[in-house]
């Protein structure tokens, strides 16, 4: 079940109802575009749900405000103001399996040489300074830090404990300030032991995936900026990435086709059927956040031929964009 997957209500109090926990939750339904949004199939009818449903529903409760709705931001100064100069910090440290994408691990401090295989860290700095962001870059615990002066941080692909103590609190005490988080591809196997940070992620995180495969991307709200100049479907490769926990209280963006989502191992998690997301957007403990699954494939990040991948670059850079606060963040379906 994922009941409560694109519910707009902000997940701000809950109260002690004889039988448990009690949240209210919107109906959604299916709007005159055809795009899919607010429906019976993810609510519970604008009934109460109680503290069992959300359990079986395997939707947790990270003590903090979350959701669709922007009465969980705080306005307290880490976003983007018109006249400020733009920057943000891209973060790929990894403590397990590094992804080709990010090549030969980083020199220690701020913004070292790049090596010729860093092409995902190169790709979005190029991406970002294309939109006349400034960037910044590293994978050194000692340059996590001051992290005020940037109105996004962005984990990419960065995996397992990328974080020690230090670095969490930083991340948390940003957040909370109104910063924006992007987390792309493997930043959903990172801090596993963390529940701030799977919250963060939309209540979701990385299970496992089947080999790196072409697929079909559906566009499921067509009014976000990091979606709106899509297809209705359109073609990319990935490795799919199921997810254990499913996200909850978030703005779903886009889907992987059914097709694509089942993909016939013997083993492992089946994947998640006709509903199976990519890419969605939400506030979080006073921040806001854009995520998304995709990014694997190297070419994705090159000027190397890929079917999508315009799209995807597009897609990252718009979301980029909207969490800093540049642009309109998480518009909803309708």
């Amino acid at each position: 079940m994922k009941s409560l997957l694109r519910s707009g209500v902000a997940l701000v109090a809950a109260a002690t109802l004889g039988g448990g926990i009690v949240l209210t939750t919107a109906g959604i339904g299916t709007d005159r575009d055809g795009d899919r949004g607010w429906g019976d199939r993810h609510g519970n009818n604008g009934r109460p749900a109680t503290a069992s449903q959300i359990y079986q529903d395997e939707i947790k409760d990270y003590g903090v405000c979350r959701g669709t709705d922007a009465v969980c931001y705080n306005n307290w100064g880490n976003g983007w103001v018109e006249g400020e100069a733009k920057r943000i910090l891209v973060w790929s440290r990894t403590a397990g399996p590094r992804h080709a994408h990010l090549g030969t691990p980083l020199a220690p401090g701020l913004n070292p040489p790049l090596n010729a295989d860093n092409i995902a860290q190169a790709g979005l700095k190029a991406w970002a300074e294309e939109r006349g962001i400034a960037v910044d870059y590293t994978e050194d615990l000692a340059s996590f830090s001051r992290l005020s002066q940037y109105q996004a941080v962005v984990f990419l692909s960065s995996n397992r404990d990328t974080l020690d103590d230090t670095a969490q609190t930083n991340l948390m005490q940003y957040v909370r300030g109104g910063g924006g988080f992007v987390g792309i591809h493997n930043a959903f196997g990172a801090e596993y032991h963390w529940p701030w940070y799977e919250g963060l992620l939309g209540g979701a995180n990385f299970y496992d995936h089947a080999p790196n495969r072409g697929g079909t991307v559906e566009t499921i709200n067509r009014r976000d900026v990091s979606t709106a100049f899509m297809p209705r479907t359109w073609a990319f490769t990935d490795e799919w990435y199921n997810l254990v926990p499913y996200p909850s209280y978030v703005n779903v963006l886009l889907e992987v086709d059914e097709k694509t989502s089942l993909n016939g191992r013997p083993t492992g998690h089946p994947g998640h059927g006709k509903e199976h997301a990519v890419s969605w957007c939400h506030y979080y403990d006073g921040g806001r956040s854009w995520l998304t699954t995709l990014g694997h494939d190297a070419a994705a990040w090159t000027d190397a031929p890929l079917a999508g991948d315009d799209l995807f670059k597009q897609h990252v850079v718009e979301g980029l964009e909207s969490a800093m606060g540049i642009k309109q963040f998480c518009t909803p379906s309708r």
